[in-house]
């Protein structure tokens, strides 16, 4: 046995855990052990010709799927190609979209996804309007419970996002959230998927690798 073996062990029985979860949620999981699976899993899952959309997100570039959208084999509504004033409607008609992508904040071991939003555009197309959605999330996004998906928003992932977006935040200076009334601030809508009514529409991809924020 190498010294990686037992925390390998130990990290695919937390996603074998948060995997039966989902399922017993009605959100379809699968594993993809490395990056290189997860694109290939998300290119297996999207019918070439559909039309697709996405939230921002780290995890989608780092695994290559921001390339693979953008590749011609599908109607990608991509927000990025787009003029300034053209960004709303990029992002209204991602309801009405064959498949949403985007990864969550946080999963828990019950199963439930856990997700801020500033503009809210990504929660609310995870949660109504398109008929498929497909997240990737990295192992490092698995957490106990919501309070620690709580947590794990305030200390790690908007203190992060507000850097990357280049907000004017308190978080961006102190490392961890304020609670502040910035008009700049990225956390405004809390959504928390602990069923889906609908069998199947949010499909989980749990990676074995470290992924965003």
């Amino acid at each position: 046995m190498t010294n990686h073996q037992p925390m390998a062990l130990v990290r695919e029985k937390l996603i074998e855990r948060t995997a039966k979860k989902l399922e017993e949620n009605h959100m379809t999981a699968y594993y993809a052990p490395t990056l290189e699976d997860a694109r290939k899993l998300v290119q297996e899952l999207l019918p070439k010709g559909c039309t697709v959309a996405c939230g921002g997100s780290m995890t989608l570039s780092e695994a290559g799927i921001m390339d693979l959208l953008r590749s011609g084999d599908y109607e990608f509504y991509d927000r990025e190609a787009v003029p300034q004033e053209e960004v709303d409607l990029v992002l209204r008609k991602a309801f009405f979209a064959d498949c949403y992508l985007t990864s969550c904040n946080a999963v828990t071991e019950q199963g439930e996804l856990y997700n801020v939003d500033g503009n809210a555009n990504r929660v609310a197309a995870m949660t109504y309007g398109p008929k498929s959605v497909i997240c990737v999330v990295g192992y490092n996004k698995i957490v106990p419970d919501l309070e620690a998906a709580v947590a794990r928003v305030e200390q790690v992932a908007a203190p992060a996002n507000a850097v990357r977006l280049h907000r004017k935040t308190p978080c961006t200076v102190t490392g961890r959230c304020e609670d502040c009334h910035s008009p700049d601030r990225i956390c405004c809508t809390t959504v928390i998927h602990r069923q889906q009514r609908v069998p199947g529409r949010i499909k989980v991809i749990l990676v074995g690798e470290e992924l965003g924020y």
